[in-house]
């Protein structure tokens, strides 16, 4: 069953908290709920459906419901990192398709600043089992994807000066966000001069750590028509995930390859028909993989397609991460995904800033990336158009 037209996103809301003293994660996860349900002009008492991840306390979906006092027919926990929230969407789609909710509400919430799990794989009850085999060799976020920026750089030629293009761009879209932690706008130069944190990544090449959080509401299409917002309806999805294979692991590229190509398949459309595209920026060697895996370039190529500005709104062929993204704005509770949504949504709302505003943008990707991808990790794809 396809879910394009199926599902409307209602609701949208960003914390403007990057650091939450005095607030506690579950009063993080709630106040971005009622953000977007405001912003949809819903309220609690509509909600019928409730998804969250790992990063909800307590049991998840269990312990929020009832501090948000939820009565809910339907839920979803779903845990692939920081493409959760994506995979949320597509999930809520599918659950309203089959009858199974109206109202659904999406919430994510991280303290990684003050108090909460700090970047890399959250404590857990159990030990994974991968554990033994690779912690002696003391594996971290930054030489994960240092090695993959590393292995790109030797098959394709990948410069550091090409990912510090997108840095760059970054910071053009953050400096009119008066919530984003970085607006000061940087050269290529002030990134390849930044201190060296795994070779070949350097300071500027990595995401910002934040508090805060955000909330999506995903409603039948009965539900969006009564709603005085504008409409913007899911058209396509894809999840996937890549794993070591026994070894058998290429890492010049992510699941984004197949996540995206169900989507697009599930939408009907050509990568050429997207206006704007969020995607997931952990490290700057992220968003170059998933620009070649989601086939807006070609594979080894994603060097090229981001220099002298490809990225930055009225100038390059693809504005991205119009909010600062990861890299300068906000990276909640190290969970990007949700906020890749929340600015596509703005972008085809018409309500991003004026000065990165895309002209007509009827169609926008978001795409995220959970895990490690030089190991495991989650992909999920969302084409989202204005209606």
């Amino acid at each position: 069953m396809s879910i394009k037209g199926k599902a409307f996103i209602a609701g949208i809301y960003e914390h403007p908290t990057r650091k939450a003293e005095g607030i506690s994660l579950q009063q993080l996860h709630a106040e971005v709920a009622r953000g977007a349900l405001a912003d949809a002009g819903l309220t609690l008492a509509d909600v019928d459906a409730y998804f969250c991840a790992g990063d909800a306390p307590g049991l998840g979906g269990f312990s929020m419901a009832e501090y948000l006092g939820l009565n809910v027919r339907h839920t979803d926990t779903t845990e692939t990192g920081g493409s959760s929230y994506l995979i949320h969407v597509s999930h809520a789609a599918q659950a309203i398709a089959a009858g199974k909710c109206k109202v659904a509400l999406i919430t994510l919430a991280g303290k990684p600043r003050t108090g909460g799990a700090p970047p890399g794989r959250p404590p857990m009850a159990v030990q994974p089992p991968d554990l033994p085999f690779e912690a002696p060799f003391k594996p971290t976020v930054l030489n994960n994807y240092a090695m993959c920026a590393r292995r790109h750089m030797h098959e394709f030629g990948t410069t550091s000066e090409q990912l510090a293009w997108i840095k760059v761009a970054a910071s053009q879209h953050a400096q009119h966000n008066p919530h984003a932690m970085l607006r000061d706008v940087v050269t290529v130069e002030d990134v390849v001069n930044s201190p060296v944190v795994a070779d070949p990544l350097h300071r500027l090449d990595c995401c910002v750590v934040s508090d805060g959080g955000g909330a999506l509401v995903v409603v039948a299409p009965e539900i969006a028509a009564s709603l005085a917002r504008p409409q913007v309806r899911v058209i396509g999805a894809g999840e996937a995930i890549k794993h070591t294979n026994g070894g058998d692991i290429d890492i010049t590229y992510s699941a984004g390859v197949w996540s995206a190509a169900r989507a697009f398949d599930e939408a009907g459309i050509a990568r050429s028909d997207i206006k704007y595209a969020s995607l997931y920026d952990s490290f700057t060697i992220t968003v170059l993989m998933q620009l070649e895996d989601i086939g807006f370039c070609a594979k080894g190529e994603g060097g090229r397609f981001v220099a002298d500005g490809g990225l930055i709104s009225g100038v390059g062929r693809l504005p991205f991460n119009t909010d600062g993204g990861g890299l300068c704005n906000n990276h909640p509770g190290n969970r990007g995904g949700m906020t890749k949504i929340l600015e596509a949504v703005r972008q085809l709302r018409g309500e991003a800033h004026p000065a990165v505003q895309v002209a007509n943008c009827d169609l926008a990707l978001a795409h995220g990336t959970g895990g490690y991808l030089g190991t495991r990790h989650g992909s999920a794809t969302l084409i989202l158009e204005r209606v």
